[in-house]
């Protein structure tokens, strides 16, 4: 699941804190105080080489609480592998993990991190929804650094001279990815198909914008038996049938769908707020030609998946105050509006989204803003992996026409029933 060139923007990229200490009451088996002193800083591969000099910052500071940042692969799956092998062993290397929004629950779940003071941090200036993935079972677990949501990029010069609006719902989507497209030798949408986290992530996103669900009650009930998922499987599957999603989609990842649109052989693209400066950018052939909605749904708007990272402790972390300075450093104003101009990830504090000087530089910030909000997690459970594999499973063989939705959304309930029994 390597997200988004997201991970080679660095999605992922940092990794991140131990948390803990304030002047605030903790709740039994939250974070306690702990001692001060050095950590070590885990994340997957920072591909944009932003965070060293914002830890460096940090170190100059505090010397006698220095951080070492360790990077591992920019793969999120080889990342997260290599965390969990490290906290299932009992180690106390790692501090602070920067974690995958969807891995929440799988960590917090097997007691791999701990539990955190809502009150330590500045939770209420945060974009709503990005809180809700630093949580399981009401508690917080970890505290939001990176969000993101997917986005509809679509040719303006093409819609502008057909005197079109960019599509609000399926319908007008696919009757201008079939009408449209072909007029300028175009092939109409495509998303991330291949089967990997990706998909599982555009599979949700068309369950969620028809009204649906995956699991309900973090992975207590299954939710997926509707007519809602049977829609918005329907959707993709129908695209491809009909012609208006090409089969080579069925290859994509981020890049590989980003250089499709880049090169300007796409009129619809799904894809992350990354692909943004990418497509403006020297090489482009719709650079200037482009522009950028909410994704489209059933009926409207659409609800994307939200993407990003949170920061978790280590159950086995010793300095803790020193941890819930760093998340708290790493999470402020001054640090999150690098994470923007340096890093190129979304930062998880509102009042950047609305900064003239930012939109002025990053146009696309009051849509990505707008779609954060609409936004909902990934399906929440303690066996996410499983979930996810068993998503994308069914979703092939919808999408390469070898299933109906209603057959897929069956065999998919009997699958996540099962999955969710054993938990």
């Amino acid at each position: 699941m390597r997200w988004i060139r997201a991970v080679r923007r660095g999605i992922l990229a940092a990794a991140v804190v131990l948390a803990g200490n304030s002047g605030v009451a903790q709740s039994p088996g939250e974070l306690s105080a702990g001692d001060r002193g050095p950590l070590t800083f885990v994340t997957a591969g920072d591909l944009t080489h932003y965070l060293a000099p914002l830890v460096d910052d940090w170190n100059r500071d505090h010397r006698a609480e220095r951080v070492t940042l360790v990077e591992l692969p920019d793969s999120a799956d080889e990342s997260r592998a290599q965390m969990l092998s490290e906290l299932r062993s009992g180690s106390s290397r790692f501090d602070v993990l920067n974690i995958d929004v969807a891995w929440t629950s799988e960590f917090a779940a097997a007691g791999l991190i701990t539990p955190l003071n809502r009150g330590r941090f500045e939770l209420d200036a945060f974009l709503r929804p990005v809180v809700d993935t630093a949580t399981f079972e009401g508690r917080l677990y970890a505290v939001p650094y990176v969000t993101n949501a997917g986005l509809l990029y679509y040719r303006k010069d093409v819609l502008d001279a057909a005197g079109e609006k960019p599509p609000r719902t399926w319908a007008e989507l696919a009757r201008q990815a079939r009408t449209l497209a072909p007029r300028h030798g175009l092939e109409g949408y495509a998303g991330q198909f291949l089967p990997y986290e990706g998909l599982t992530v555009n599979v949700t996103e068309a369950i969620q914008s028809a009204g649906g669900t995956v699991l309900r009650d973090e992975g207590a009930r299954v939710g997926v038996d509707s007519d809602s998922a049977r829609a918005g499987l329907a959707f993709l599957a129908d695209g491809l049938r009909e012609g208006w999603i090409p089969t080579e989609a069925l290859r994509y990842k981020e890049e590989e769908s980003r250089a499709a649109f880049e090169e300007g052989r796409l009129l619809f693209l799904r894809n992350w707020p990354y692909v943004y400066a990418d497509a403006n950018g020297p090489g482009s052939k719709v650079a200037g030609r482009f522009g950028v909605v909410p994704l489209p749904g059933l009926d409207g708007p659409g609800t994307s998946v939200l993407g990003g990272s949170n920061l978790a402790v280590s159950a086995r972390s010793k300095n803790a105050a020193t941890a819930a300075d760093f998340i708290a450093y790493l999470t402020g104003e001054r640090v999150q509006r690098q994470v923007l101009t340096r890093g190129a990830l979304p930062p998880v504090r509102a009042s950047l989204y609305d900064d003239p000087s930012l939109v002025a530089s990053h146009p696309y910030l009051p849509i990505l803003r707008q779609s954060v909000l609409a936004a909902a997690p990934r399906p929440k459970s303690a066996r996410y992996e499983q979930v996810s594999l068993a998503v994308q499973a069914v979703s092939q063989d919808v999408l390469a026409l070898r299933e109906t939705p209603e057959e897929a959304v069956r065999r998919l309930t009997r699958e996540l029933s099962a999955i969710s029994g054993g938990s």
